[in-house]
């Protein structure tokens, strides 16, 4: 095991009804005014939306609000927020949705104590030295955005879609709360198994030091997550399994499942960013394309930990039956494994080679994913 310092300071308040008890736990941190952050108007059909407001009310929290965040959150959204937030004087950020609406908030928070273009901190031309502290309200399990420190923004203009990490942004406190979940379309939660499997396998295959305990705990996940979506599928009502699944997608990305690993890279997500910025598919439906292309393509630079996920997670022994196990049940659960299914062919599809190229030269990882590289794993995904 690498050596590793671990800190993760988010307060996780998890089970059911706690989105009632949200005024009282911001409360606590001595907020006076919140920006409430959402994506649909959903959340006010379904009641949700009255039951945060008069939550914060009831405890003497005043509300400003700002709808709209989509699914791969945009830029222009984000300032849009950040303005509102510096005119309103708010002092705070809460997030009610998913990790679109999570990942918004991050960067509004940023943005709010900055002076200059927020984008400044995706492309690196500044460091978050503040933010407003963080809240939310988890109605979609997926990114793990609930407790980490990062935030992934799409620039529209320019189709750049980047990650960035600060500490300032681990949210002060979270609430999941399975039953806001499950009203998740059939649709969304298969792109969510996908994206919660991309971040659990990402380290595992790609690290130079991958302990053993941590191999266990990210398998235990993807077990879950398999298990659990195909329960869901069935029964959306089963609270069982989506507090199982919700869970999971925390686990994925709070950084437990990265503690003593080393050297490792996210090369799904950095060629996957590129396929939502240009086309704005959804995240988790370009992950599944992506996956089993790229473990096609990368299989013989760590067989053996090929050939243990085909063993751990289908009771396989050979790498290649573990990788095609893997997309026949993408198949079966209904989420794309071809370009085709997602309509990237032909110029589109070299729009996002070109860009996926560009994501891997602003993550330093040009050397191994340069646009021929892209392009053969890619040609694996037809």
């Amino acid at each position: 095991m690498y050596a590793f310092s671990f800190c993760n300071p988010t307060r996780i308040e998890f089970g059911a009804q706690k989105e009632q008890r949200i005024g009282e736990y911001m409360k606590e941190y001595g907020v006076k005014k919140a920006l409430l952050v959402y994506g649909s108007e959903r959340i006010k059909q379904s009641g949700l939306y009255d039951t945060v407001v008069g939550s914060l009310k009831a405890c003497g929290i005043e509300c400003v609000a700002l709808g709209g965040i989509k699914s791969n959150p945009v830029l222009s959204k984000v300032n849009e927020g950040i303005d509102l937030a510096k005119q309103s004087g708010v002092d705070s950020i809460l997030s009610v949705g998913g990790g679109s609406c999570l990942d918004s908030a991050k960067a509004i928070a940023a943005g709010a104590k900055y002076d200059g273009d927020v984008w400044d901190f995706f492309t690196g031309k500044a460091t978050i030295g503040a933010a407003l502290p963080i809240f939310d309200i988890m109605t979609l399990a997926a990114t793990g955005s609930e407790m980490n420190r990062g935030s992934v923004i799409t620039n529209e203009a320019t189709k750049q879609k980047y990650s960035v990490q600060s500490p300032f942004w681990f949210p002060k406190v979270s609430v999941i709360s399975p039953e806001l979940q499950a009203t998740v379309s059939d649709d969304y939660l298969v792109y969510s198994a996908a994206d919660i499997i991309a971040h659990s396998i990402e380290a595992y295959f790609t690290a130079k030091i991958h302990p053993e305990i941590i191999s266990m705990q990210v398998e235990s996940n993807i077990k879950t997550v398999i298990k659990t979506t195909e329960i869901l599928l069935a029964n959306p009502q089963d609270h069982d399994a989506r507090g199982d699944f919700a869970w999971a997608a925390t686990m994925a990305l709070n950084g437990l499942t990265h503690v003593g690993v080393h050297a490792f890279n996210f090369p799904n997500h950095t060629i996957e960013h590129a396929m939502s910025a240009v086309c704005n598919v959804p995240h988790g439906a370009g992950l599944s394309v992506v996956m089993p292309a790229w473990m096609t393509w990368y299989k013989d630079q760590n067989l053996p930990q090929f050939e243990r996920f085909a063993r751990e997670i289908f009771g396989l022994s050979d790498a290649e039956a573990g990788i095609a196990a893997l997309k026949a049940w993408f198949d079966k659960i209904g989420t794309p494994t071809t370009l085709a299914q997602l309509n990237i062919v032909g110029d589109v599809l070299e729009e996002v080679i070109d860009v996926a190229a560009q994501n891997a030269q602003a993550r330093g990882m040009e050397k191994m994913y340069n646009q021929q590289t892209i392009r053969d794993i890619f040609a694996l995904a037809k």
